[in-house]
């Protein structure tokens, strides 16, 4: 069989070139800064501090400032605390944010309109800082342990209305066939309902997990123990508060300084890489899953 090509008029590909163009130029300017992190943290730090403008390639090449980063245990441990609370956080908030979105998406269940009520009033309106201190601290006592980071944000509004929207697409006839099966509500969610939304769930996975990756406000509220400080917090250390010289080791003054802004480059890479590499696994299933989270009908 022929191959068939496609006639574009001229005003057609000139739309084209120029929307390619367009989109050139957002991926460079979206890209950029990233890139610019990346070359920074493998330059020379003398010549990455003389240096103003923009930065085309390294200058130089050193991985002086990873092994300095990697030599300070805050930063391993840090490390082994955010992927604590991104594995056992994100599990916990598909378990109950599943049981949640189930529980509302299923006809029949009495008080579920003035129940998405009150959950939808929680979207808008909070009791504030203080009160959720008070709460998490003195009547749970989960101050100062990683639990105090993942039992108060356990299910999030947003997420319960997405997935609960997803499970009512499921038909209720095949429900009612799985309980006239002998299935019960457990069975049925876990060998039915959550196998049918799987690319809902992926997002549920990517949004918790990133939120837990990124977090950081919980635990410098809640947390005194340094040892059970997350990454993020460790970064916030290194980045606001501009504290890299117990990381210069036996450098010269005149050097802490230059190589300060090379770890604070590489720090920002080593906390980045991580979601970066999971995030290409989720990502065919993100557009379709927050789409049929979003149909109502």
């Amino acid at each position: 069989m022929a191959n068939r090509t496609i006639q574009r008029s001229a005003g057609e590909t000139a739309f084209q070139l120029c929307n390619n163009l367009f989109m050139a130029l957002m991926v460079a300017i979206t890209l950029y800064p990233f890139v610019y992190v990346v070359f920074s943290s493998i330059s020379d730090s003398r010549l990455l501090l003389s240096h103003t403008g923009v930065l085309l390639a390294p200058l130089g090449f050193t991985l002086e400032a990873y092994t300095m980063v990697f030599k300070n245990p805050n930063i391993l441990t840090g490390y082994l605390n955010t992927l604590i609370l991104v594995v056992v956080g994100t599990a916990l908030n598909l378990f109950m944010t599943s049981l949640g979105a189930y529980v509302l998406s299923r006809k029949g269940i009495a008080w579920t309109k003035p129940i998405m009520l009150m959950i939808v009033f929680t979207m808008f309106f909070s009791g504030g800082m203080i009160p959720m201190y008070l709460l998490v601290n003195n009547w749970l006592h989960l101050g100062d342990t990683l639990l105090a980071l993942i039992i108060p944000g356990l299910i999030s509004t947003w997420n319960l209305i997405i997935l609960r929207t997803s499970f009512g697409t499921i038909p209720e006839s095949l429900i009612e066939s799985a309980r006239i099966d002998g299935a019960q509500d457990f069975s049925i969610l876990f060998r039915i309902v959550i196998p049918l939304s799987l690319p809902v769930m992926a997002v549920m996975v990517l949004f918790y997990g990133v939120g837990h990756w990124n977090s950081w406000f919980g635990a410098m509220i809640y947390l005194r123990d340094r040892e059970l400080f997350p990454l993020q917090l460790i970064l916030r250390e290194i980045l606001i508060q501009n504290n890299t010289s117990y990381m210069s080791g036996n450098a010269s003054i005149e050097d802490v300084e230059a190589i300060g802004e090379s770890i604070k480059y590489a720090t920002i890479v080593i906390a980045t890489l991580p979601i970066l590499f999971v995030y290409p696994f989720l990502q065919k299933y993100f557009v379709k899953g927050v789409m049929i989270g979003s149909i109502k009908e």
